[in-house]
């Protein structure tokens, strides 16, 4: 194979692996325009002498020793892009970079325009999608405290960051220019990674928390400005121009700006408005945006700005609530976030060569200057979070979240060293130093912030023990839009009304990912009115999910909705709504079945993740908890003129007892209609009604002493219902006698398509009914339903029923005091249960729930499909 034609230039070296040493690596590059592709090894060429085999390799590289570090800083909670820049730390000169074979061969000198051009066309693009995301109304929206509080984060970092490198400016940075340089180094100390701290508040379970939405609202108003900074620092950092000419860079990039906002926002705003209902935009309108993010960004380079404060201009130039930002963040961002980005920080390790740190004393003044502009945005935080009644530990906590780092300040690091304003010593410390800081946050924030949940007063967490006509608090949680009605249809047949009103908290879970838009929803569904504006609904299209419960609110009474989001990863999702049942006092938290009804009747899987979520909100919730499995709930019994037919099925039991208490709320509706249907074993039975008899006026079977724990409970629980409900034509009981889990089976199917709702308790190995259940529970497919609630949902019983599945909360300490107490008491006042609950009047409104934790629950749930 013929040797390809080398093409010698004459150019200063500006790549990001190797320091040149001598004149002749400083002033000549060789590379070919012809070694593109291989021809293959078996020509005798390595694939490696071609730019597009070794940047293929690079990139596999990079991304699998990337996923590595963020498989092993994953126990320690650490953002992923922590992981990135360590990875191009180690794979740079600072690592494996000393070995030659490695640099020459995987890393070589000439590969890396490619590398760092593919980088920064990925930050080009990630920082459209920020803007995208970004609501810039926001900074009117969150508030003066939250723009006092950045302000005073931004400022005093920055006149401490500039003052000091002022004074230790001999000593920190070599063969620069010195005031550039300080305004850099002033902008790195003082600026926030919004996306980052995102991250970090889901992570750390205070997204939902005040000191979260204070976080995140001054952690917005922070970036904004950080840009607007960056693009007046640029424009007075041209050295080797004239003042005027240094005019001529601000007067053009407001002129930017202003174009992009009173020019191409309103274009962007029509053409919202031309895309039908239901419909997304065409891939040609997608490819002239698209096209537009690189013309932006080579117009503000020409102009002397970065271009990427162009794109971040152009992102925010799109409405971020129709269909072209939803469309975009679909389209862009699992490519740019999973695959470009991670080239960008990794390039920044690259350029992370530590053997340039020869100055013990640059390194400690460098630190010392860090650690002191730290110290002054903690404190600026610090200090006027208490000027707004903010207690100490939560302004300490604010102060270290506002010390997040890791995009924002990256990028004006390597801005800076493009520029030739900080030298390589200066921008291999600053970036080690802002890695450690950030991997500092979680730590101290989890052991200063404590936070303190009001459990004082917390009584109410079960329905048994509160009266039929007192206020509850329900924790209503959803997925997505096809939860809604069938929430919103339950909610109604409780009954709710000003007599005994209920206070329902709609929580929309959402999966948090390495997506910025998981991470960026997080503060816009924290901000006044953001649902109403639909701020949030278009990054996770559901225009109408909370919209729904707001117009349920205003057409009926005696029920008030508040709706919440809560944006976690699946496997720790269950914390987040058990901690919003503690701080809201909730009573009953209803979950949505891991399955939805298709179009033939059948049921479908949503994501296998939801079912692990309920278990483990099973398994771990302070308060009873509900499992709805909707099949046609929300299209029956709930519109005018229409009645409603639910049966209760009871074999004893807290979980049981449970269900009666939710179902005396529930005859109190005037549509509907309820049967209670006992199941006993002939030797149970020992006087009454005759066996099978509905509707006996006002007898029920009772059996001589407790043949298990508890019976005198279900005993009480039943004749206090039917007393309630003498003389009530559409409630009704009867009972049945088994002798078998088959016999119980073959009676439910008798009379399945009598009922369009079943309410069942959940029941566990050890409960009373055991005996007559202790065969289905082996062949059980969906164990967290419980036996019987198995049966109902399985595929060969009716496509028509719809099941409610109850268990309640309990401990054994309230057991126990329950069984001494309840036949002296009919009314079961709250102050015969655990000492340390507290009164659901007491606590603040809001939506949380949490549901019973019994002992070997979580054993059962070994096994998921």
């Amino acid at each position: 194979m013929a040797t390809p034609h080398l093409t010698v230039v004459r150019a200063i070296d500006t790549s990001l692996n190797f320091t040149p040493t001598t004149d002749e690596e400083k002033g000549v590059v060789c590379y070919s325009p012809t070694m593109i592709s291989s021809s293959g090894m078996w020509q005798g060429v390595s694939p490696l002498e071609f730019s597009l085999p070794i940047f293929i390799v690079q990139i596999s590289i990079i991304v699998v020793v990337t996923r590595i570090l963020v498989i092993l800083l994953k126990p320690f909670r650490q953002p992923r892009v922590i992981a990135e820049i360590i990875a191009g730390v180690i794979l740079g000169p600072s690592v494996m970079g000393r070995t030659k074979q490695w640099a020459d061969g995987v890393f070589p000198r000439r590969s890396l325009l490619t590398l760092e051009t593919v980088a920064h066309l990925g930050l080009l693009y990630f920082l459209f999608l920020v803007g995208v995301q970004m609501d810039i109304a926001i900074i009117r929206q969150c508030g003066r405290r939250a723009i006092v509080i950045a302000g005073a984060g931004m400022a005093l970092p920055f006149l401490i960051g500039t003052g000091t490198s002022f004074i230790f400016q001999d000593q920190i940075s070599i063969n620069v220019h010195q005031f550039p340089c300080l305004l850099f180094m002033g902008l790195s100390l003082s600026v926030t990674a919004f996306p980052v701290l995102a991250r970090i508040l889901a992570e750390i379970k205070l997204a939902n928390s005040d000191l979260g939405r204070m976080a995140m609202s001054s952690g917005v108003v922070n970036d904004i400005c950080a840009w607007v900074l960056l693009a007046l620092t640029l424009t007075v950092c041209e050295t080797h121009q004239s003042v005027l000419a240094s005019l001529w860079v601000l007067l053009s990039g407001m002129a930017f700006v202003s174009f992009s906002f009173f020019v191409i926002r309103p274009l962007m705003r029509k053409a919202n408005r031309r895309v039908p209902d239901g419909e997304s935009i065409t891939d040609f309108q997608v490819c002239v945006i698209l096209t537009g993010v690189m013309t932006a960004g080579a117009i503000t380079d020409t102009i002397g700005l970065h271009s990427v404060f162009g794109a971040f201009v152009y992102g925010l130039a799109i409405p971020n609530n129709g269909p072209l930002a939803v469309a975009l963040v679909e389209k862009l961002e699992d490519f740019v976030t999973g695959l470009l980005l991670p080239l960008f920080f990794a390039t920044s390790g690259l350029r992370t060569n530590t053997t340039t740190v020869t100055s013990p004393t640059a390194v400690a003044l460098l630190v010392l200057v860090f650690v002191l502009a730290s110290i002054g945005k903690i404190v600026g935080t610090t200090i006027m979070a208490a000027f707004y009644n903010m207690p100490f530990r939560e302004g300490l906590s604010l102060g270290f979240l506002m010390n997040t780092r890791g995009v924002v300040d990256i990028i004006v690091l390597n801005i800076g060293r493009d520029k030739e304003v900080l030298d390589d010593q200066s921008f291999a410390i600053m970036v080690l130093a802002s890695v450690a800081m950030t991997a500092l946050v979680i730590p101290v924030v989890t052991s200063v912030h404590r936070q303190s949940r009001r459990l004082v007063g917390y009584k109410r967490r079960n329905l048994e023990i509160s009266k039929p006509d007192a206020e509850i608090r329900l924790l209503a949680c959803v997925h997505g839009p096809r939860n809604v009605p069938s929430m919103i249809s339950l909610i109604e047949l409780a009954n709710p009304t000003k007599r005994s009103p209920i206070f329902v908290y709609a929580v929309h879970l959402i999966e948090l990912t390495n997506r910025a838009s998981s991470m960026l929803v997080v503060h816009n569904t924290t901000t006044p009115n953001a649902t109403r504006h639909g701020r949030h609904m278009s990054i996770s299209s559901s225009p109408n999910l909370f919209s729904a419960f707001e117009n349920y609110e205003q057409r009926a009474g005696g029920v008030s909705i508040q709706p919440l989001t809560t944006i976690s990863p699946y496997s720790t999702m269950h914390e987040d709504v058990c901690l919003l049942a503690e701080d809201k006092h909730a009573a009953l938290i209803v979950l949505p079945f891991h399955k939805q009804q298709t179009v033939d009747g059948g049921l479908e899987t949503i994501n296998p993740a939801i079912r692990q979520l309920n278990e483990k909100i099973l398994s771990s919730a302070p308060c009873s908890v509900a499992v709805l499995v909707n099949r046609g709930l929300s299209a029956t019994g709930t519109r005018p003129g229409t009645g409603h037919n639910a049966a209760l099925l009871f074999f004893g039991g807290p979980d049981d007892r449970e269900a009666v208490a939710f179902a005396a709320r529930m005859v109190e509706n005037p549509t509907v209609s309820l049967k209670i249907i006992r199941f006993l074993r002939p030797e149970d039975q020992q006087a009454g009604s005759s066996p099978n008899e509905p509707n006996s006026p006002g007898t029920i079977t009772t059996v001589a002493g407790e043949s298990y724990p508890g019976r005198n409970l279900d005993e009480n629980c039943l004749k206090e219902f039917r007393a309630r409900n003498q003389g009530n034509n559409f409630v009704g009981y009867t009972e049945k006698l088994v002798n078998n889990a088959e016999e119980v089976v073959s009676a439910i199917r008798y009379m399945e398509s009598m009922h369009q709702l079943y309410i069942v308790g959940r029941g566990y190995k050890n409960a009373p009914g055991s005996p007559l259940t202790a065969g289905l529970q082996e062949w059980s497919e969906y164990p967290e339903l419980g036996p019987i609630g198995d049966v109902l949902v399985m595929s060969d019983f009716t496509k028509t029923v719809s099941v409610l599945v109850v268990q309640q909360y309990v401990t054994e300490r309230a057991s126990a005091g329950a069984a001494a107490t309840a036949a002296s008491s009919q009314e079961r006042q709250p102050s015969q249960q655990k000492q340390g609950y507290t009164t659901a009047s007491n606590a603040d409104p809001s939506t949380s729930v949490r549901t019973e934790t019994h002992v070997g629950v979580s054993a059962a749930f070994g096994i998921s499909r």
